[in-house]
């Protein structure tokens, strides 16, 4: 029988380490979901356009998905075409959310494609001579590939399936965590801390300074098991967890939000900011590090009021900032449901607008786009994103592929809508 516990766990100790529990908590969600799903390590699947179900997948590009296993025997041999004049990467994960590493010309510009053997660092491994070797500090990680669609998908998806994953040896498989399996808009409460210690057992934290909110969160493990204690935790989480989460979400942690646009401090690679890893874990899963992606997010208008899908709404970008200026790759803008951050469904599978959409140009050289649940008269057609009123409240995610100028120094954040009335 359990013995009694102090209540010597601070509110904000229990809020904080609930926050952090979550965001490795997320992680495992997916997994389990993805082996039911029928993955199995070190096999990719390639992802029909659009056929992915986490959240605010980016329907500019084809997804492939893995998860790969490598340990001190073994290896993983990854095989990437050759493209060209299109975004692609091929990026890994930890079992946090933490970009560990990209394969694209960026980052190996001698040799940009053909064979890459991702290995355990430290590893003893023969290798093929001509395989290009990348040492990860994990045993395990999940591995998204995107190819640009650009404007020939069926070229996009025929270099999409040439990328080729192959075990190198024989890795010791790992048991998948039996954590929580929660709806994204229920969180778990107090439960989320009956598997802590599997959770943070099962993935090591790579980041610096967590010692202490890992050892806050084993003592909440152990205190949740005595009754008294355990109802308060959850009122905790319940009343200030919660809270403590709805009001970083808006800002994506600790960034910045202007014109209504909230820019990450970081994402993709996020050091000691745990609480940004979860937000960003719990409205995008697998984001990539800052320099291949930023990613702006807002639910307000120019007045601070809730977007609203019986509203219509125009965003303008003047001459000189228009989108294609700020990414050297490409830019889109989705718009999502407020809990799910699935894009919204119309009738015309139009889920984004991007430069390959049909835009046009005012006559002074800046662009329009609008937001709306109907074609307003004035918008050219492919300047209309639809905003059915199959939700409320919505919000709008603007992607920029290789940041470049004001983005990629943070200068830049996208204007304001305004509601036309």
């Amino acid at each position: 029988m359990a013995t009694k516990a102090t209540p010597t766990i601070g509110e904000q100790e229990i809020s904080d380490s609930y926050i952090y529990l979550l965001g490795r908590l997320l992680v495992t969600r997916q997994q389990q979901l993805d082996f039911e799903e029928g993955f199995k390590w070190n096999e990719i699947l390639h992802r029909k356009p659009g056929a992915v179900d986490w959240p605010s997948p980016n329907l500019d590009v084809a997804y492939s998905e893995a998860w790969v296993a490598v340990d001190e025997n073994s290896c993983t041999l990854v095989t990437v075409p050759k493209v060209e004049g299109r975004y692609y990467t091929v990026q890994f994960l930890n079992g946090w959310g933490e970009t560990l590493a990209n394969i694209n010309e960026r980052n190996f510009p001698d040799k940009p494609y053909g064979e890459f053997a991702v290995c355990l660092n430290g590893s003893n491994v023969s290798v093929p001579e001509d395989a290009t070797r990348i040492d990860l500090p994990v045993k395990y990680s999940r591995v998204l590939s995107r190819v640009e669609f650009g404007a020939d998908w069926d070229v996009a998806t025929a270099l999409q399936q040439q990328f080729m994953f192959k075990a190198l040896g024989e890795p010791t498989l790992p048991e998948i965590p039996k954590t929580p399996i929660f709806d994204l808009g229920k969180l778990p409460g107090v439960e989320a801390f009956e598997t802590a210690n599997l959770a943070l057992d099962s993935e090591a934290d790579i980041n610096p300074g967590m010692k202490q909110i890992q050892a806050n969160t084993r003592a909440i493990a152990e205190a949740v098991k005595d009754p008294g204690e355990r109802a308060r935790i959850d009122k905790v989480i319940h009343e200030r967890a919660f809270a403590d989460l709805a009001k970083a979400t808006p800002v994506l942690g600790h960034g910045t939000i202007r014109n209504g646009w909230a820019r990450p401090k970081v994402s993709g690679v996020y050091e000691d900011d745990y609480l940004a890893r979860t937000v960003i874990n719990l409205g995008g899963i697998w984001a990539n590090a800052q320099e291949e992606v930023l990613y702006y997010s807002t639910g307000i208008d120019s007045t601070g009021a809730l977007f609203d899908t019986n509203n219509f709404y125009t965003m303008t970008f003047p001459k000189d900032e228009l989108p294609a200026k700020f990414a050297k790759y490409f830019w889109s803008v989705i718009a999502v449901d407020s809990v799910y951050r699935r894009v919204l469904p119309n009738p015309l599978n139009r889920f984004l607008l991007n430069n390959q959409s049909k835009l046009q140009y005012e006559p002074d050289g800046s662009l329009k786009l609008y937001f709306a649940a109907e074609k307003p008269a004035a918008a050219p057609e492919g300047n209309w994103l639809p905003t059915p009123t199959t939700v409320k409240n919505y919000r709008l995610t603007f992607r920029f592929y290789g940041p470049r100028a004001g983005v990629a120094d943070g200068t830049y954040f996208p204007a304001a809508l305004q509601e036309v009335n």
